[in-house]
């Protein structure tokens, strides 16, 4: 069983901590059987204060992180983020973090990106972290290549969310990276989550929620899911939602955080991986269905989502397939 260890440090947001436990103890096989371990430790296993009125008793100190094969480590107050620089850790942290074993996946949640980048774990990577720290964060790390629009960006074995909720986005994705998209559906609707957000956190940028009187590209975004393989334009888009070309992409990119255009394309791509791990048609049957046209243009897009073919991305998720080993990732 793949094992996840949980490290919660001194000013731990209790949110962020439960996300883990949350999202991996729900993954289940269809015979019912648990597919991870998660535990909580602390730096010296002993109880933990928060950013609340109450501490948190963690029963594991640092050495259980050496058990691990994903080690998740939520945001805590435990430093001002000025404190934070190459190579600089809270007393023990650094410490602790030598008793990873090499090969261990490394995820942070929300501003726990700077404990990675500090330990030097994100240098030359891609990363990303809450919104309102990521021009600080990039000033501090400038070896980082932070994309501050995004809910949360894999790079492999060290994965960082943007904050708060977008721990449950990147740990569903790890799930549905592990083991594909059926359980990690399964996972988001005994979570009563949504699987997949669209947009990334650019929508969430000081821009103030629509009033219900106000009309919304939600019901046009609808529409357009159930017709991904046909050819849909912007004039088709804005007449549906019965607006102006320029009013419904302004609207859009205010609701959603990207244009009309790049929330198809991701749509379309969602559609393909979700055709590539739950069926056998041809990678030429896939790209027409998803409305990517062509085996070429399907493996482009793919490949500049998730790295990989169409071929080897089945090879990997198909849902039938034995499930990973503990070393997974």
């Amino acid at each position: 069983m793949h094992r996840v260890v949980v490290l919660a440090l001194e000013g731990v947001i209790p949110f962020e901590l439960g996300i883990p436990s949350r999202i991996f103890r729900s993954a289940a096989d269809r015979s019912g059987r648990s597919l991870y371990e998660v535990i909580t430790c602390s730096l010296d296993g002993r109880p933990v204060r928060t950013t609340e009125d109450f501490s948190i008793t963690v029963e594991r100190g640092a050495e259980a992180l050496a058990t691990a094969d994903t080690v998740v480590i939520p945001a805590a107050h435990t430093a001002g983020l000025d404190d934070f620089g190459a190579g600089r850790l809270p007393d023990g942290l650094a410490d602790a973090l030598t008793l990873v074993r090499p090969g261990t996946r490394m995820v942070s949640i929300c501003t726990a990106a700077y404990i990675l980048a500090a330990a030097g774990l994100l240098d030359g990577r891609a990363a990303t972290t809450h919104w309102l720290e990521a021009a600080h964060f990039q000033r501090t790390f400038p070896r980082v290549r932070v994309d501050p629009d995004v809910l949360f960006v894999d790079d492999g074995d060290v994965l960082t969310s943007a904050g708060a909720a977008a721990g449950v986005d990147l740990c569903l994705h790890i799930v549905r990276r592990d083991h594909g998209s059926e359980i990690a559906n399964q996972v988001a609707r005994h979570c009563v989550v949504p699987p997949w957000r669209d947009g990334g956190q650019a929508q969430f940028i000081e821009q103030p929620v629509p009033e219900p009187s106000i009309a919304t590209t939600s019901p046009t975004r609808a529409w357009a899911l159930e017709r991904l393989g046909e050819p849909l334009s912007l004039a088709e888009l804005a007449a549906h939602a019965s607006t102006s070309v320029r009013t419904f992409t302004r609207r859009f990119r205010e609701e959603v955080g990207v244009s009309p255009g790049s929330w198809l394309t991701q749509q379309r791509v969602e559609l393909a991986r979700r055709l590539l791990e739950t069926t056998d048609l041809p990678v030429d049957a896939v790209a027409r269905q998803a409305g990517l046209g062509t085996a070429t243009s399907l493996r482009q897009h793919l490949h500049a989502a998730v790295g990989v073919s169409p071929m080897a991305y089945r090879r990997t998720f198909r849902t039938d397939r034995p499930a990973l080993s503990a070393r997974a990732g």
